[in-house]
């Protein structure tokens, strides 16, 4: 019998049974949608214990924390000898100086990332692209002095692979890539991560691919580069990014822009209806509420006095509006 089988999102078809699942963790948490993670309740006759892990929690979880339905650990401390990522927000006219800061870092021994929103060029949406980007980077640092890698999603698994390898081993100084090397990717040696149309990016997304460097003990930098003509939104995005490393503020100003998502349904993100209260502003009355109610449960564990009937109504009127326990899973 195995006792622990770890895997990818193969994991949750319907195809993988378990005799008896105790616990599920899940990482990376953003990667899952919520029907997805509801698909793990079923796995047993009894639901799992569930540990979600992720660096910047979706909108959707951090509401569910204010709701009492989530207990919530937080890791806000660097491992030793680590150093806080610093990040800088940078227009197009910067672009020579960050190419000056790249040589200087590699000449220190060091290894730089370029992520690009896009493989190809666009016709509809105006971002920078890896194909592009790639021959540019090739130019401004040509061989034999500099050595560039290059990762996307549609190249053959094993030439990805291959050229992974070559930058963990140094043989390589840049590596021109896409959100491919957002998760599972570990190069100490790694300094500097430079994300192109940064714009094009979530709170969420800048932070995972931030946190691919900052893994040795030398001072690391996170360089966001976009186009002059970015949304207000954009801008509170980039100035986040610059002002903290904070993975739950990150989050929090994620969920004020975007909303926190239909706690009754699919949306990780969105607008929710609340009647008497926003949970971006009213944080103070939403937590009161929520030491209420537990504190009723407490007390009546099943909901079986008269003066608690009224909630036990509203629960079912709710219920019976959606066939899945949405708002169980986080």
């Amino acid at each position: 019998m195995t006792d622990i089988l770890i895997g990818t999102h193969a994991l949750i078809e319907d195809t993988v049974q378990f005799k008896n699942l105790g616990m599920v963790v899940v990482d990376e948490q953003h990667r899952f949608g919520v029907a997805q993670r509801a698909k793990l309740w079923k796995k047993n006759e009894r639901p799992p214990h569930i540990l979600v892990m992720t660096a910047t929690p979706i909108p959707r979880t951090l509401a569910m924390t204010v709701y009492g339905d989530l207990d919530v650990s937080v890791i806000d401390e660097l491992p030793p000898g680590r150093k806080p990522v610093q990040t800088y927000h940078y227009f197009e006219n910067k672009r020579l100086k960050v190419f000056q800061f790249m040589r200087n870092e590699i000449a220190k021994g060091r290894q730089v990332y370029i992520v690009y929103p896009l493989i190809n060029e666009s016709e509809t949406l105006d971002y920078k692209n890896l194909m592009d980007g790639y021959e540019s980077i090739c130019r401004a640092f040509p061989q034999p002095q500099y050595q560039v890698s290059v990762v996307h999603g549609q190249m053959h698994s094993s030439d990805k692979e291959l050229e992974m390898q070559r930058f963990k081993e140094g043989e390589t100084h840049i590596m021109v890539a896409t959100t491919v090397i957002e998760v599972g990717v570990d190069v100490p040696n790694a300094s500097v991560m430079i994300i192109e149309s940064a714009e094009r990016f979530g709170l969420a997304q800048l932070h995972q691919l931030r946190g691919r460097v900052g893994r040795g003990a030398d001072q690391s930098y996170c360089i966001l580069m976009t186009g002059y003509k970015i949304s207000n939104e954009s801008r509170t995005r980039m100035n986040t990014m610059v002002e903290s490393t904070d993975g739950f503020k990150i989050a929090e100003v994620d969920m004020k822009l975007r909303g926190p998502g239909d706690l009754q349904g699919t949306q990780q993100s969105g607008v929710l209806n609340m009647k008497l209260a926003d949970i971006a502003k009213d944080g103070k009355i939403l937590n009161l509420a929520r030491q209420t109610a537990m504190d009723i449960l407490r007390d009546d564990n099943n909901l079986q006095s008269p003066q608690n009937q009224c909630i036990v109504n509203h629960l079912r009127a709710t219920e019976e509006k959606h066939e899945t326990p949405w708002s169980r899973i986080s």
